[in-house]
């Protein structure tokens, strides 16, 4: 096994690098807006979005398809396009610089050196045409520095480092012929070589079965203790987040809909939105066949989204309220849990 020990981040140079004390915000997102505009209109994707992410820990973000949260990953990175067909508004307030004021060529040493992302499709995001061990030593010869040997040799720890077998043959080998739990690590490799304080996994576990899903969920857990790395943890899987999350944002339709400490939040929901996710997701010990609970209707259009409440056509609890006025975000009174809803659930009796 190979000593990647010095792989760890020494607190001298998180200190250089603008570490963030114990419980403050590492990422501070305020009122974000992604709007993009198309031949129908202007789609509010992401529609005043607010969050923190602290030091050390995992927000996970969760939402049907459509509800905005790869699109906030992608402005916070900064990759959508800037030839006006996108506009946004708002502050990403990192390490106490707004990205959304850096230039391009200013991002470009943010992306992997300070903030890196895992996308949801290993084989999209791997240059199919160059070897493995070359795409990590692009990383760590563009944000590191090193020399082309070093490089190499530090490509092999990082593949050691998230369980690949024989990490020197892999180096050497195309993206075509590891199999999708493989290349997904690989995808880590390339994602933790310049060792950022932030990183981004958007449905890092998509397409793979459910042992390997396990795997890389560990691997990621087990790296962020070792690196006091925050994370990000975008999925539409409920099971995924309850156990490896510390905080919990429900998106629907561009916006926040709630969010708290992830075991308050899954144990008491209190935005029926949030409900119907929960009883949509499988439950094993149900009968075999148990058809499976589905949330009625569509999300609302981008474009032209309805008056009140996003949620309302869907919403069994739904009331003329709902529908003519949107619920603001406001904590319950406790004050860590925020919802937006006219009708939020009652807390169970077990709960209060």
């Amino acid at each position: 096994m190979i000593d990647t020990g010095h792989l760890k981040l020494a607190v001298g140079s998180r200190a250089a690098r603008g570490a963030s004390p114990d419980g403050e915000g590492l990422l501070d997102i305020v009122d974000l807006k992604t709007h993009f505009v198309t031949p129908r209109g202007i789609a509010r994707a992401v529609d005043g979005v607010s969050l923190r992410v602290r030091r050390g820990t995992t927000l996970g973000i969760v939402g049907e398809s459509g509800s905005g949260k790869s699109v906030l990953s992608r402005t916070i990175m900064g990759i959508l396009a800037r030839d006006g067909s996108v506009r946004h508004s708002g502050r990403i307030m990192f390490q106490g610089r707004d990205l959304r004021t850096l230039a391009e060529r200013e991002m470009r040493a943010v992306r992997g050196r300070d903030i890196a992302m895992i996308f949801q499709d290993p084989m999209s995001s791997l240059n199919p045409v160059m070897k493995i061990g070359n795409q990590i030593t692009e990383v760590l010869r563009a944000h590191l520095g090193m020399s082309s040997a070093a490089a190499r040799g530090r490509a092999a720890e990082l593949l050691d480092l998230v369980g690949l077998p024989d990490p020197q043959r892999q180096l050497d080998r195309y993206p075509v012929h590891l199999s999708g739990g493989m290349r997904q690590r690989v995808a880590i490799a390339v994602a933790l070589a310049a060792e950022p304080r932030l990183l981004i996994a958007d449905e890092p576990t998509t397409a793979l079965d459910v042992t390997v899903q396990s795997q890389i969920l560990e691997l990621l857990r087990s790296l962020q203790r070792q690196r006091d790395m925050s994370v990000i943890l975008i999925t539409h899987n409920l099971g995924i987040v309850s156990g490896y999350t510390d905080d919990l944002i429900v998106m629907y339709a561009g916006r926040i809909v709630e969010t708290a400490p992830t075991r308050d939040l899954l144990s008491r929901p209190l935005m029926p939105y949030t409900e119907a996710l929960m009883q949509s997701s499988p439950v094993l010990t149900a009968p075999p066949h148990t058809r499976l609970t589905a949330i009625p209707g569509l999300p609302p259009s981008l474009i032209d989204p309805t008056a009140g409440c996003r949620f309302g056509p869907r919403c069994r609890y739904a009331t003329d309220t709902c529908r003519e006025r949107a619920p603001a975000l406001l904590p319950d009174a406790a004050g860590g849990h925020l919802y937006a809803c006219h009708h939020p659930l009652p807390v169970p009796e077990t709960s209060a």
